[in-house]
């Protein structure tokens, strides 16, 4: 059997946390993977030096995850049709506002028996109804592809400083679940596999919008108590969301850290709640708090919520989910904080 060969899409401070764990786990299989992968780089100049030119000397990604190495054989590509080639297994980690744009570069270059993992946390919209980020890239790249996603309490700084944590592969079929879970399982990132992909993704996307909930909490300076009650609404509202627009989501895959663990998570840290903190405060657009807090990456939480409102929209489900609607009133509406 051929080895697996690993390319990484995406290079920010989740795909570069990640890169850490692969690079090991591709290094202690040699039988399984080869040892080197290729991680596409949007090319960046920072300090007068291009980005990727500084991973591959320095082994450490400056500007988005500064102040962890990464392995010597996660190789930074700026060219996604030379890092994609002869790929067998694809780990897609970026925006994905720019799926459409450079799937087409990595369906004419991977292998013919690929297959491919999502670590997005996000939802699109389409004809009524929330489309999966995982059936997006199914259906750019090919129906032959099958797609799995990982989801959990992953805070990217706490990864890189090998803190223990859990995550959750959602996926349709065993052996590649057992693949998938070789390659990024580790002593401190362990790897739970379920068969429930709509529900681990759906997970993944919806607690941003609780997200911002609980950002609204900090920002008023309201306590525990009132985090707490944002918390439990909004995993109701996550599962009946899931009930709603999705058959075959499982109960038990909320218990999972891509579900309450992931929602706890995000609800005390990250960057969703970091950015509505501010926004609660008052001065600030959504826009200038993303280029103020973030670095250049960018804020989910805000994109999933208006999606999430088209789709409730478009059923005429709104009256259903009242912490979800008065988040949205909140974020784009005017409505108080303090409402």
């Amino acid at each position: 059997m051929p080895r697996e060969k690993v390319c990484l899409v995406g290079s920010g401070n989740w795909g570069s946390a990640i890169a850490r764990i692969i690079g090991a786990n591709t290094a202690a299989h040699p039988e399984t993977f080869e040892r080197e992968i290729q991680m596409w780089v949007f090319e960046e100049v920072v300090g007068g030096k291009k980005l990727t030119e500084i991973i591959n000397t320095t082994h450490e990604n400056v500007k988005y995850l500064p102040g962890a190495k990464l392995p010597p054989n996660v190789v930074a590509n700026p060219s996604l049709a030379s890092a994609a080639s002869g790929a067998t297994m694809l780990i897609f980690v970026l925006p994905h506002q720019f799926l459409r744009r450079i799937c087409p570069d990595i369906l004419r270059s991977m292998a013919p028996r690929c297959k491919a993992i999502s670590l997005i946390k996000g939802i699109e919209f389409e004809a009524g109804r929330p489309k999966l980020i995982s059936s997006m890239i199914h259906e750019a790249l090919s129906a032959a592809v099958p797609v799995s996603v990982l989801m959990g309490a992953n805070v990217a700084s706490e990864v890189a400083k090998d803190e223990f944590c859990e995550a959750t592969i959602g996926c349709a079929d065993a052996a590649a679940a057992a693949a998938w879970r070789l390659l990024f399982d580790r002593p401190t990132f362990r790897i739970q596999t379920v068969d429930d992909v709509a529900g681990v993704e759906l997970c993944g996307a919806l607690k941003n919008v609780v997200a911002l909930g609980a950002g609204f909490c900090d920002g008023l300076g309201l306590g525990g108590n009132t985090k707490a009650a944002i918390v439990r609404i909004g995993l109701g509202e996550m599962e009946r969301f899931c009930g709603d627009f999705f058959s075959g989501v499982q109960s038990r895959t909320f218990f999972q850290s891509c579900g309450i663990a992931d929602l706890i998570t995000t609800c005390y840290g990250g960057r969703n709640r970091k950015c509505a903190a501010a926004f609660a405060k008052g001065g600030r657009s959504w826009v200038e708090i993303e280029r103020d807090l973030l670095n250049g990456q960018k804020l989910q939480g805000t994109i999933t919520c208006e999606d999430v409102m088209t789709c409730l929209v478009a059923r005429g489900r709104v009256g259903h989910y009242p912490l979800f609607a008065r988040i949205h009133e909140i974020a784009f509406q005017g409505k108080p904080p303090q409402s």
